[in-house]
């Protein structure tokens, strides 16, 4: 990709890396950036849906700028991320846009209720992708840290918890993208989800 085509759509790599499509039933948690959320928003088109769920005013509006910039329709809903206000099974895509730290400034017992209600909402077979900001060297880790909250294992969380295939999708331009899959049936394993620990171990 060259410089001047990254100018012209600066949220071209978080909509690829999201793999969202026309039709999707998509769920945003977190906004951080109000242009990325609409970007990938308006990517499911009149046939899907997307709705974002933001934690506190400062988000929503953020989320009603980005949107009405860019000619999108989103739902938007104030709600805690460990309480999502969705029936079982609604999403085809849940998105999580942790650069601001909207599971990593939680403690690890709800960041590990946040991650249930993503399973919950999605479908079987549906994805979740994590976005992160990649800590730098020098000062510049200072702000980064401060910005994304402290660092977690998203990873080793999705699994625990229930998720499949979690895996890490790229690193690039500051931004670390971390994709996992709710099962298509459940197993005896799905059971008893563990709880996460104060170093983000689990047992």
């Amino acid at each position: 990709m060259s410089p001047t085509q990254r100018h012209d759509d600066p949220h071209r790599l978080v909509v690829s890396m999201t793999g969202v499509k026309m039709g999707d039933r998509l769920a945003q948690i977190g906004c951080a950036h109000g242009g990325r959320l609409a970007a990938v928003a308006g990517k499911v088109g009149l046939s899907g849906h997307a709705v974002a769920f933001v934690a506190n005013e400062a988000s929503a509006a953020r989320a009603r700028k980005g949107a009405a910039q860019a000619g999108v329709l989103i739902e938007i809903e104030t709600v805690s991320p460990t309480r999502l206000e969705a029936d079982d099974g609604t999403f085809d895509l849940a998105v999580v846009d942790d650069t601001d730290g909207v599971l990593a400034m939680l403690r690890p017992e709800l960041r590990v209720d946040a991650v249930h209600e993503l399973l919950r909402i999605l479908r079987p077979g549906g994805r979740a992708v994590i976005i992160r900001a990649v800590p730098r060297g020098g000062i510049g880790a200072l702000f980064t840290r401060a910005r994304s909250g402290p660092p977690w294992n998203a990873t080793r969380t999705l699994e625990a918890e229930g998720f499949r295939a979690a895996r890490t999708l790229a690193e690039r331009d500051g931004l670390i993208f971390i994709e996992a899959v709710k099962a298509r049936t459940t197993t005896s394993q799905d059971a008893g989800p563990q709880t996460e620990t104060q170093d983000g171990k689990h047992p």
